[in-house]
């Protein structure tokens, strides 16, 4: 398979791309690095990468900004933020890809565990984690020519914890290497319109 990873260099992307690229040509993608330069927040720059990319097999999206900070500060524009790139970002890469991703392909995006496991901070990304749960569910059942959609949600990735961990108090790591299965099971399997917890 061809497989776009938008996201490529981040921690989730990373354990996406060393699982695929053992069995797949894998293009890089993301705002800054990588094989393509994309901007999920521009549609776009979304379109321009497929016409970039050629006809792919799948599409995985592990990319998305949110706003941390305390409930009572928030803003609506730091809401926002998450709605408008972790969440409309990662919706449009669908919808721009729906007539030129390959019959029979799919579409993996990336949430996380802040929806179903909350901490202080991070109702930004809770917020924009369920929507995309959410998303996918509704999508599934209208997606044209057998194309499919799944949304993993990771909880804490062991890399991550030097940089993140004190955001996360109690929270048990999980294996980038399980994570990068969750990414083959969306991608090699037969799923549809589902939440891929790794915990």
């Amino acid at each position: 398979m061809k497989i776009i990873v938008i996201g490529a260099q981040g921690d989730i992307g990373r354990a996406a791309c060393a699982e695929l690229a053992t069995r797949h040509e894998v293009i890089t993608a993301g705002r800054s690095s990588g094989d393509i330069r994309v901007d999920i927040a521009d549609r776009a720059s979304i379109d321009a990468m497929y016409l970039q990319a050629g006809k792919v097999d799948a599409v995985v999206a592990a990319v998305g900004e949110v706003h941390f900070g305390p409930l009572s500060e928030f803003t609506e524009d730091q809401f926002m933020l998450g709605l408008t790139h972790k969440v409309m970002g990662q919706v449009n890469v669908v919808l721009a890809g729906l007539k030129t991703v390959s019959e029979g392909g799919s579409f993996t995006l990336t949430s996380g565990v802040l929806d179903r496991d909350p901490v202080r901070q991070a109702t930004g990304a809770a917020t924009a984690n369920g929507a995309l749960g959410g998303f996918v569910k509704g999508a599934a059942i209208e997606m044209p020519r057998g194309l499919r959609v799944n949304v993993v949600s990771p909880g804490l990735l062991d890399v991550s914890v030097p940089r993140y961990g004190s955001f996360f108090p109690g929270h048990e790591p999980v294996s980038s290497k399980r994570v990068g299965l969750a990414y083959a099971k969306s991608v090699e399997g037969a799923l549809t319109g589902q939440v891929i917890i790794v915990e």
